[in-house]
């Protein structure tokens, strides 16, 4: 029965203090409010001073909070070296890209001197000075048919 009576004069006060809350906050929207209100709004210090004085660590909600708070830490971390990665791979990238252009035109270059020198008239010149003649007739091919 007592358990009942304490219970009722809970509610009671839970009531009241919501009323007393709604009507602050009805006083607050139209902008009047009373010097009590004002004071602990002064005594109360903003969020910027509670950051850096390290009050907002203490806070219920931080602490209750504080492996989420980790995990979304952990996450722009992840976020901020994800970044980095992508520029450093882009630059290797580039690296490579510029690497194989510069072998490619080294090849072509390689390709066109080797085709220069062995152009039909430089290899004629070249072999008349060891004795050697160009062939006038056309190379013939032996074919040795295999029996069975």
């Amino acid at each position: 029965m007592r358990d009942k009576e304490e219970l009722k004069a809970l509610q009671e006060a839970a009531t009241k203090k919501e009323k007393r809350a709604k009507t602050a906050k009805a006083d607050n929207s139209t902008g009047s409010s009373t010097g009590k209100e004002k004071a602990e709004r002064v005594a109360r210090p903003n969020l910027l001073v509670q950051v850096l004085n390290g009050e907002i660590l203490t806070r219920d909600f931080v602490v209750n909070n504080l492996t989420f708070i980790f995990f979304i830490l952990l996450l722009l971390l992840l976020m901020v070296s994800k970044g980095y990665y992508g520029k450093q791979l882009t630059k290797d990238i580039n690296d490579r890209q510029e690497e194989l252009d510069a072998q490619t035109a080294e090849y072509i270059e390689n390709k066109a001197k080797l085709e220069e020198l062995t152009t039909r008239y430089r290899l004629k010149r070249v072999l008349e000075k060891r004795g050697l003649k160009e062939s006038v007739n056309p190379v013939k091919v032996i074919r040795i048919k295999k029996q069975n």
